[in-house]
């Protein structure tokens, strides 16, 4: 897992794309419509080459790299790039808030799971495997958001994510790591 940083400089586009999230965030609706919604506004800006800086677009040979692009003060929700080089991955984890993902330049390969009950307790279950493209989208509200991601390709992959949650101030999106079975 990535420490995030704030990124201090953003673009006109970058600038663009928080005002149409913060507006979609003020009308208060449930994380589910909020994701939806986020989805529908970052879906535009995804593989223009002005969105990010290319600071912003600077992978990590150790792990992949997360490029906080905005937090609101209020804490409503952060945007973060995440930049994967060929073979890197997340740990299996869900969330501590909704979550938006767009893909801005590549293919991002995820892995979903659930809980399903075994026992005394629950068990980490696979479900489906998706493979998202350049400009595909997608949002999730705990519960039911437990997955994986990695760049099976290649090539560099960036990624836009939108949570609802300031990533700076509680240092990660990552609720909760998970363990498959033996």
């Amino acid at each position: 897992m990535t420490v995030p940083t704030l990124s201090v400089r953003t673009t006109v586009l970058t600038d663009a794309l928080v005002s149409e999230i913060r507006e979609v965030v003020a009308l208060g609706h449930t994380p589910e419509l909020t994701a939806y919604l986020v989805g529908e506004r970052l879906r535009p800006y995804l593989a223009r080459a002005e969105l990010l800086t290319e600071q912003q677009q600077e992978g990590n040979p150790d792990s992949y790299r997360q490029h906080v692009l905005h937090a609101e003060p209020d804490g409503s929700f952060s945007v973060v790039a995440l930049v994967w080089l060929p073979g890197q991955q997340t740990s299996i984890h869900d969330h501590v808030s909704w979550c938006v993902t767009g893909v801005h330049q590549g293919v991002e390969s995820e892995s979903r799971y659930r809980l399903v009950p075994a026992g005394d307790g629950a068990r980490l279950t696979a479900t489906e495997d998706v493979v998202n493209p350049e400009g595909s989208v997608c949002g999730f509200a705990p519960p039911g958001d437990i997955h994986r991601v990695r760049n099976a390709c290649t090539a560099t992959a960036i990624s836009i994510h939108v949570y609802g949650a300031d990533v700076v101030r509680l240092g990660s999106s990552i609720r909760r790591v998970y363990q498959l079975p033996d």
